[in-house]
């Protein structure tokens, strides 16, 4: 007897040892199950499985010394459709009152307007206290941190002084510009999500999109919203703008379309997004970026309005 006993235990250790079939991770804990159980019981467990987000290496490739991060690469990407979707509308469009060496120059400016506005609107919106404080901080780029609302306002400036300096209409200027801007929010937030940081509030765990985000070190189910802003202020707002400014439309018709839908996805995704730990949410129950999208939102309706009626005149 003690005999057979001792031989069920060695074999239920090896099998466990031994076991080959899949393991899932399990929602309320992170321990695992093992992949052998009836059709009953998979409905149940697949009740508690759900996304784990792949920790992406941030590093895409290394040259020597020099190490190429994801989040980087995806500015090249946004920066890049710009000129080529750029150049192919100011070849195909002369009414646009531009041309390929306008389309080069403009995204000089454009890139600065960005790296230079979403660095020092981080700096000034969300942690403006530290950086006052340790002022030679705002230079590290490269530590993170960058305000999507501080980039528009940088681009804005760039496009201000590009006019001014090429004898062109602001707004048709603008109009030109904006129809190409989701693009780069598209690729940001997806280096958002490689980086595996901006994740979402927790979620139940049996929505369909829940993720564990290892990164957050709570282990609880939370919404990818960095997919959900690339997919609506990113993929939808290019759709949507790219088709509206198809033709000509009144200036400032086109900036005031793209001020609304970036300010209203941007406002409905922070509802899903966590807020930043050092700010938490403020006053009313909203995150600083829906306090930033409001005045953008507020902007777009009275461009419009004013769109509207010079339309008429």
């Amino acid at each position: 007897m003690r005999a057979v006993l001792v031989k069920k235990t060695f074999l239920k250790r090896f099998n466990r040892r031994h076991d080959k079939t899949p393991k899932f991770k399990r929602l309320d804990d992170t321990t695992t199950v093992s992949g052998r159980y009836n059709a009953s019981e998979r409905n149940l467990k697949q009740k508690t499985l759900m996304l784990v987000h792949p920790q992406f290496d941030p590093i895409a490739f290394s040259v020597g010394p020099v190490s190429v991060h994801w989040y980087g690469l995806m500015y090249l990407v946004g920066f890049a459709l710009f000129w080529w979707l750029g150049t192919y509308r100011a070849k195909k469009d002369s009414w646009r009152q531009m041309d390929a060496e306008k389309v080069e120059d403009l995204l000089f400016f454009g890139v600065l307007g960005v790296i230079i506005g979403g660095r020092l609107g981080y700096c000034l919106f969300y942690q403006p206290d530290f950086y006052l404080t340790y002022p030679s901080q705002i230079i590290r780029i490269w530590d993170g941190g960058m305000s999507a609302h501080g980039g528009i306002l940088g681009v804005i400036i760039a496009m201000l002084y590009f006019a001014k300096t090429r004898s062109i209409n602001f707004f048709t200027l603008a109009d030109f510009v904006v129809p190409l801007v989701p693009l780069g929010l598209l690729f940001g937030r997806i280096g958002n999500f490689i980086n595996g940081e901006l994740w979402g509030r927790v979620c139940s765990p049996e929505f369909v999109l829940a993720m564990i985000f290892p990164q957050a070190a709570d282990g609880l189910p939370r919404h990818p919203s960095q997919l959900y802003e690339a997919t609506l202020e990113g993929l939808l707002l290019f759709v949507v703008l790219w088709i509206y400014s198809k033709r000509p439309r009144t200036p400032g018709k086109v900036a005031a379309l793209f001020c609304l839908g970036y300010g209203i996805c941007r406002f409905v995704v922070e509802f899903f997004r966590e807020p930043d730990s050092f700010l938490g949410l403020q006053a009313l129950g909203l995150s600083q970026g829906q306090r930033l999208s409001l005045p953008l939102i507020v902007i777009g309706v009275f461009v419009w309005v004013w769109a509207q009626r010079s339309s008429k005149r």
